[in-house]
């Protein structure tokens, strides 16, 4: 399934600059309380299974972050031999699609059985895309966040990231990761023109421009001399669904003060 456009978020929030982060202490705690509500609710809920076509299963999350460790285990399930015959796994915000399979029936039935742990950051190889955070927006940003300029390139940096689902344009990768109190809304007046290697951030999203075109996430810096698609590159797409992501910032990480770390935790 095709993921949503950059200009038309998953998770929608009205007006450009939205309300002040609240003090990091009780973000962090008031993060975690809906964190863990979120996650037991996830988990406790079985998915909607829905047929497609003839060998294909369309699998209906409750949230989000329950599709992306849906995806997860289905990844580890296939690695492991227990998916024969699975031909392509394709994560959306909410859903996942599996295609190719002998025994959809059968599938279907002992989804509602399974046990999917919470999702695990890490593991993989992963890809570092060096950013110049110069954004038009990071002031903005700044200011939603409750830190200075130079602070969201270091949350930002520190943040381990993964590839939720991809979509809207060959190459672009939906990624997660940041704390539910550093997602910000979309930008109220979306830009004609969002130049390529454009990083941007919009509801739980970061995600980064793989050419030019319209867009309306606010934007935080510039990623150097990433090539997110190229046809002539096997595979094509630098970011696949599930790969874990590290943005580094140019000229080296730097310290990061340690409240910054915790923060970003």
């Amino acid at each position: 399934m095709s993921g949503t456009a950059p200009g038309e978020d998953p998770v929608r929030q009205p007006g450009r600059s939205g309300s002040a982060a609240p003090p990091p202490a009780a973000a962090s705690r008031d993060s975690a309380s809906r964190d863990s509500a979120s996650r037991g609710a996830a988990f406790r809920t079985p998915p909607v299974v829905l047929p497609a076509g003839r060998h294909g299963l369309l699998v209906e999350l409750p949230g989000a972050e329950a599709a992306e460790a849906f995806h997860a285990e289905v990844l580890r399930r296939r690695a492991a031999g227990l998916l024969p015959g699975v031909t392509e796994i394709v994560p959306g915000a909410r859903t996942v699609l599996l295609d190719g399979l002998t025994r959809p029936r059968r599938l279907a039935a002992e989804l509602a059985e399974w046990e999917i742990p919470p999702l695990r950051r890490g593991g993989g190889e992963v890809v570092e895309i060096t950013v110049r955070y110069d954004g038009p927006d990071l002031a903005d940003v700044a200011a939603l966040w409750g830190v200075t300029r130079e602070e969201v390139g270091q949350l930002h940096s520190a943040t381990s990231f993964r590839v939720a689902f991809c979509g809207f344009a060959p190459g672009f990768g939906y990624l997660t990761g940041l704390p539910e109190r550093y997602h910000v809304p979309r930008r109220s007046d979306p830009r004609t023109r969002v130049p390529a290697g454009s990083v941007g951030l919009a509801g739980p999203y970061t995600g980064v421009y793989p050419r030019s075109s319209p867009g309306g996430w606010q934007l935080i810096g510039t990623a150097v001399d990433a090539v997110l698609w190229d046809v002539e590159r096997e595979p094509a797409a630098l970011l696949a669904p599930g790969t874990p992501v590290r943005f580094v910032p140019e000229g080296g990480r730097g310290d990061v003060p340690e409240d910054v770390r915790e923060e970003s935790a």
